[in-house]
């Protein structure tokens, strides 16, 4: 399999693959999963040169952090792994959802997750989500012990606005920033990819295939999947809005028979030249439980796209019917000026 290039994380960071690998998708929210099927997909994904890998003490309440120690042990020298912070859950409460960005609650997460991760040190530790009620200095401050005290290497943060990260980067380097970044979802080009460029901050876009809708997996969340599948629940992807939002993927189907490409390579490519345009480093970390996947994905690093395939692109996220999530008071948009 070639291999895809490398690009340093943020300003002093390690070498890593252009494009990552979202591992979310393996233990929760998108249904039942072969875990024989998804280490192979890890596998796949140091084999074509995919060496970041994502996860979050949330995903399946730890379960997604256990399931990757054992690839964590056996490769530990190959993966730069990202994990992630600040959304509380209880066992007592599966409905429960908290933001938590106390100094207190940051060093027991930290604990939580080199535990299940069975490692020494967190390559790259994110802050999930922004409870704007505790000062920044506290929380980056903490973190940023974490470093001097070698549980961390570099810091994260995600969904956060431009302002938010130069605040930040002042109280300790920030090496990525972790937002939604789509054909159709900008919205972090109003302040944090322009913040990101100017201070050397690596962008690493999560649900860069529109969580499978960019690929014609589906065309309605709420008829063609499963009970347990999150995105039911998302108002883009059901009713009206999935049916608006359907029709704004003929350009990139064009364009992938252009190419003899897939629409997912498309909009992987798309993101992936997000890089050029705004002049920062871009690493996206699609997620997929099959290697044949991986291997589509990692193939869309070799793609590029015309100016006028570009343009003909551009109209599409102004056109979306529907908000990313149900509840948009934990993103970056909520608390841009």
């Amino acid at each position: 399999m070639t291999r895809i290039d490398t690009i340093r994380l943020g300003q002093d960071g390690p070498e890593i693959g252009v494009q990552g690998f979202g591992a979310m998708g393996i233990s929760e929210f998108y249904g039942a999963t072969d875990e024989a099927a998804a280490r192979d997909t890890l596998d796949a994904a140091l084999e074509a040169g995919v060496t970041l890998i994502d996860t979050a003490d949330i995903y399946g309440s730890g379960a997604n952090e256990e399931f990757l120690a054992p690839f964590l042990a056996a490769h530990r020298d190959e993966v730069t792994l990202a994990t992630k912070f600040a959304i509380e859950r209880r066992a007592d409460d599966p409905a429960h959802r908290a933001v938590r960005n106390d100094p207190a609650y940051i060093r027991q997460a930290v604990e939580g997750s080199l535990r299940r991760l069975g490692i020494e040190t967190i390559d790259l530790y994110y802050m999930h989500r922004r409870d704007p009620q505790v000062p920044f200095a506290e929380s980056v401050g903490a973190m940023a012990e974490l470093v001097r005290e070698g549980k961390v290497r570099h810091l994260g943060l995600s969904e956060v606005t431009g302002a938010e990260l130069r605040e930040a980067h002042a109280v300790h380097p920030i090496s990525a920033l972790q937002s939604e970044w789509s054909l159709f979802s900008r919205d972090v080009e109003r302040s944090a990819v322009g913040a990101a460029a100017e201070l050397g901050v690596t962008f690493v876009p999560y649900s860069p295939l529109g969580r499978g809708f960019l690929t014609g997996a589906f065309a309605d969340a709420g008829k063609d999947l499963s009970d347990g599948d999150f995105r039911r629940f998302q108002p883009r992807f059901t009713g009206e809005n999935a049916e608006r939002n359907a029709t704004l993927l003929d350009p990139v189907r064009k364009i992938a028979a252009a190419h003899g490409a897939t629409p997912a390579q498309i909009a992987l490519a798309w993101v992936q030249q997000r890089a050029s345009v705004h002049g920062l480093t871009v690493v996206p970390i699609p997620g997929t439980r099959k290697r044949s996947r991986l291997e589509e994905n990692a193939a869309a690093t070799r793609i590029t796209l015309t100016e006028a395939e570009l343009a003909e692109l551009e109209p599409i996220a102004g056109l979306v019917a529907g908000d990313r999530y149900p509840d948009m008071r934990s993103t970056s948009v909520a608390r841009e000026v």
